[in-house]
């Protein structure tokens, strides 16, 4: 969750200043703007999977207000390739072995793991799933600092993260400390360092395993500690878990990292082998914090668009290296300068906007229609909740009665309507602020998204809409759910930051 400013703002901006020059032409854009599909012309078979991610968090946890009706939401969605991550502010709900082995014994405990991680597999029951215990146990690492590890597992430890080295530099410890916490969930059992031995009684698949989480921010852990440090751990995991697929790299900063992408990606950098299944990165766009919603609406779509640039140039790169590799991006989002409170837990947010959550879905909507068009396989929304001293701008769910928000809803509409296998076809609009994305489905249907980039509502035209029907979300909806209507003509509205799927007759 990091700022992601770009060179791509001051053209954007350029833009506007020379579109003021012109009101007459922009009048005419914004007026009755026409889109245009070329149903025949396909571009690409889609590959694209939208989803999102599960951050573990005290909300999340058995008894809080809103435990029950998060997990449903999840079920809801009936989402693949969902990313759930234990994370280093809460040690006790992320770190299964908090002190080393000492004495004869060891300090395995799965007591506060355990729900939160049985409750997301449940909820996600029968579809794929990405798992991501991102936080090493910090006694893995050299350091001369050894924070304590608080009593509460609800206080947020930002200094639990300590030292740049390993222990033991060859990944070899940290490979079994995943292929136990694998085989706990997987097979059941495992054999601790002292040939203990702990039974679970699970039994879930686990397709997809994610290797640590931005580390070039957690531990500063360059390309080529990274992969050594991956190596050990496939080598480890698919020990217990040969099925098992693996994601690398999870970089929040991928425009600094091109070395990243060149070392990793080089198969000679890796040991005989092993697999470089899926790589991932992330993106946020970030305001600055004195820019109110008025500006957020062009900012955003600005650093969406150096984003994609970015995106190019690491596809570049594994089509170069690794080919067969694919790419997961599994943290988008956006982030509110109203609630850019996200490491100060005695600190309450400004009230976040309505129009904000809008602005947040339309994006995610529009990253995905793009996204979609370069190839990248899963895409993935960033995250069920968020709360005040938590990042509470990225969350998809209210913190406190557990209700979906628009950036929910957006998501919702692009898994009802868009699947792999799609065939998407040329699609373009006559005004900038109008963005579409077009497919024929596997059944033969024709879909197009419409997203409204701008907080004023438009009317478009697409010929052929008359008698067809769509599902939409916009501010005046605010955060109900999509709204389902038959067309009666060629002309629909889009409200403001509205996400609008077309289906045509």
């Amino acid at each position: 969750m990091r700022n992601f400013s770009s060179p791509f703002f001051r053209i954007h901006t350029a833009f506007l200043a020379a579109a003021l020059i012109s009101p007459v032409l922009v009048a005419a854009q914004i007026a009755s703007p026409r889109v245009s599909v070329q149903w025949e012309n396909i571009v690409r078979v889609s590959n694209t999977t939208p989803t999102l991610q599960v951050v573990v968090n005290p909300p999340l946890r058995r008894g809080s207000a809103i435990h029950d009706r998060a997990f449903q939401a999840l079920r809801d969605l009936h989402a693949d390739y969902v990313r759930f991550v234990p994370w280093m502010p809460y040690p006790r709900l992320g770190v299964a072995e908090l002190q080393a082995p000492a004495l004869g014994t060891t300090s395995w405990d799965f007591s506060l793991l355990d729900p939160l991680t049985v409750d997301f597999l449940d909820a996600t029951k029968g579809h794929s799933v990405v798992l991501n215990f991102s936080t090493i146990p910090q006694w893995m690492f050299k350091s001369d600092h050894v924070p304590p590890v608080p009593e509460d597992p609800h206080q947020i430890v930002w200094d639990y993260e300590q030292g740049t080295e390993l222990v033991d530099p060859s990944g070899k410890q940290v490979g079994e400390y995943y292929a136990r916490l694998v085989s706990w969930y997987n097979r059941g059992a495992f054999k601790d360092e002292l040939g203990k031995e702990y039974h679970s009684g699970h039994s879930y698949p686990i397709p997809y395993w994610e290797i640590l989480n931005e580390p070039e921010y957690e531990h500063a852990i360059a390309a080529p500690a990274y992969t050594a440090i991956y190596d050990a751990v496939v080598s480890s995991v698919r020990r217990v878990s040969p099925a098992t697929k693996f994601v690398g790299a999870s970089l929040a900063t991928p425009r600094k990292s091109p070395e990243f992408f060149e070392f990793f990606l080089n198969p000679r950098n890796h040991q005989k082998g092993i697999p470089l299944d899926y790589i991932s990165y992330h993106f946020y766009a970030e305001p600055d914090a004195d820019e109110g919603m008025d500006v957020q609406q062009h900012t955003f779509f600005a650093q969406a668009d150096g984003f994609l640039n970015s995106v190019r140039y690491i596809e570049a790169i594994r089509m170069r290296l690794s080919p067969q590799t694919k790419t997961m991006i599994n943290e988008v989002g956006t982030i509110s300068a109203e609630g850019a409170n996200q490491g100060t837990a005695d600190r309450k947010s400004e009230p976040i906007p309505q129009s904000y959550w809008n602005l947040s879905g339309a994006l995610y909507a529009y990253l995905f229609g793009e996204l979609s068009r370069m190839g990248i396989d899963v895409v993935g929304e960033s995250q069920l909740v968020g709360y005040p001293g938590q990042f509470p701008s990225v969350t998809m769910l209210d913190w406190n009665t557990g209700e979906p928000n628009a950036r929910y809803w957006a998501l919702k509409v692009l898994l009802n309507n868009f699947h792999p296998g799609d065939r998407i076809v040329s699609s373009k609009s006559d005004s900038p602020f109008v963005y579409t994305f077009a497919v024929v489905t596997a059944e033969g249907k024709r879909r197009c998204l419409l997203i409204n980039k701008r907080s004023r509502e438009m009317e478009v035209s697409v010929a052929g809409l008359r008698g067809g029907s769509e599902e939409s979300i916009d501010l005046e909806l605010g955060n109900q759910p999509p709204v389902l209507k038959t067309l009666d003509s060629d002309k629909v509205r889009l409200g403001g930051f509205s996400v609008a799927v077309i289906t045509l007759p």
